[in-house]
Parts: C-alpha cells; sequence; structure tokens
C-alpha cells in the first residue's frame, strides 16, 4: 500500500492506492467514501478488499474537507469535490500500469460517482454507485438537505447539527445541479449496489437511477442500512459476482 497526497488546485488530496500482488498491470478503481465519511470505514474497506482480491488496483481518495485532506468541512460543496474527482482522474489515467479505469462511491460519494461518470464518460469501463446520495440537489431545491428544513428560496448562512456544520454555499451548488439531466451522458456499465432499508437514501432513488441508465444493474441488498452495518458480506458478493464477469 502507498499514501500519499494528490494535489487538486492547491488542495491537497489524501490518498491510498493498493495493488495486488505480482501484477505489472491491470484495471484500477477510484473509490471515495460519503458525506462525513472516510477512506477507513468498513463498507469502503470491504470494497476495496473485493477488487484487489480479484486483480483490481484500488485508488481511496478522501474529498475536500474530509478524512486528512486539506479543506473545511464546512466549506465543502459538490462544485469542489468534482473539481476534485476530475483532478483524481487525470492522476489516474497517467498511471502507467492502469489498463482500465472503474470509480466507486458510497452515498454523497455515490452521487459523484454518478457525476463524474457523465463528465468523463470516455474514461470508465463501469460506474459503481453505492447507496448513491443523488437526491441531494433535488431535495436542496425543496429546502431539505440531510434533514434540515429551510427556505429553500432564502438560504441560510449556515445549515448544521449535533455533528456537522455546513456553510450556504453547499445548498446553492446543490441547487444548480441536474442530475438527471446529465448522468445519462455516461453509456458504460452501471452497478448500483443499495439497501432496501436505506434509512438516509430512499431505496427508490436506486430504482429509478436504473431505470435511467441504458446499461444498469440494480443489486438490493435485503435488510441494509444506508452503511451496509452488518451486511458487508453481501454488499462483498454483489462486488465479487460484479468483478467475477467483468474480468473473465
Amino acid at each position: 500500500m502507498e499514501e500519499f497526497y494528490i494535489n487538486s488546485d492547491g488542495i491537497r488530496l489524501h490518498a491510498k492506492l493498493d495493488r495486488p500482488a505480482n501484477l505489472s498491470e491491470g484495471p484500477l478503481c477510484i473509490l471515495v467514501h460519503g458525506f462525513t465519511g472516510n477512506m477507513e470505514e468498513d463498507h469502503i474497506v470491504a470494497a476495496k478488499n473485493v477488487m484487489t482480491d480479484h486483480g483490481v488496483s484500488v485508488l481511496r481518495v478522501e474529498m475536500y474537507g474530509h478524512g486528512m485532506s486539506d479543506g473545511e468541512f464546512r466549506k465543502h460543496t459538490l462544485f469542489k469535490w468534482m473539481t476534485n474527482a476530475l483532478d483524481v482522474v487525470s492522476y489516474a489515467r497517467k498511471l502507467d500500469f492502469v489498463t482500465d479505469l472503474y470509480m466507486c462511491g458510497h452515498s454523497q460519494g455515490g452521487l459523484l460517482t454518478m457525476l463524474t461518470g457523465a463528465l468523463c464518460p470516455d474514461d470508465f469501463r463501469a460506474i459503481i454507485p453505492l447507496s448513491p446520495a443523488w437526491m441531494i440537489p433535488e431535495y436542496a431545491r425543496k429546502g431539505i438537505v440531510l434533514g434540515n428544513e429551510f427556505d429553500p428560496d432564502h438560504i441560510p448562512e449556515m445549515v448544521s447539527n449535533d455533528a456537522w456544520e455546513l456553510l450556504g454555499d453547499y445548498i446553492r451548488v446543490a441547487q444548480n445541479i441536474f442530475v438527471e439531466d446529465i448522468m445519462t451522458r455516461y453509456k458504460g456499465r452501471v452497478l448500483i449496489i443499495h439497501g432496501d432499508e436505506d434509512e438516509t437514501v430512499p431505496y427508490s432513488y436506486a430504482e429509478k437511477a436504473a431505470k435511467l441508465y441504458d446499461n444498469a444493474e440494480l443489486i438490493p441488498v435485503h435488510g441494509a442500512n444506508h452503511c451496509f452495518v452488518g451486511n458487508l458480506d453481501e454488499l462483498s458478493d454483489a462486488l465479487r459476482s460484479f468483478f467475477s464477469s467483468e474480468l473473465l
């Protein structure tokens, strides 16, 4: 495992690269956490382990304001994450051992995966959103951010709860991202894995996304919550099945 930082317009993004043993070249998956998350969460590590077991190198990256990356959490926005993702994709493209690129992200990282697929549709062999929180922009236009309600026409200076606070810029940016209008620019293979008892992102959004993409598979994890707590084996099995078919 190599640990380092990737530069993103002066912001250092904390990264770890795990490569399968005795593999001179092969595919690589960019793997991203969600809102308030980091690269060492159990579901992120479980996904990484499945991929490396199947001969896929994994580049885990912590986005602006998260984990050990630069930036203040309260100042992060989806635009900043999208800029980060473009720089990470550019970095990954230049690695001399990479034959194919994948991207996988959880929750807000799943939304980022969908957006990055639309921004870079020719770069990825497949994208893998896990519990993708692609309702965030829609909810922001309605006046809701992660359970916090506000007047959507008069953005507050800050929204917060006991665990975090966000500047109003997060809402301003989110309101102006129309995921459904751009997501289908990505025409490659899409695997969506989502718990059917997700308390944070309604499972219906996974069903809707699967219908909008040209080439999507939705795997429900029965009884699983947003982070697959108690259901990591089922998450791993779904990823294992996918990569087994991908890398025949």
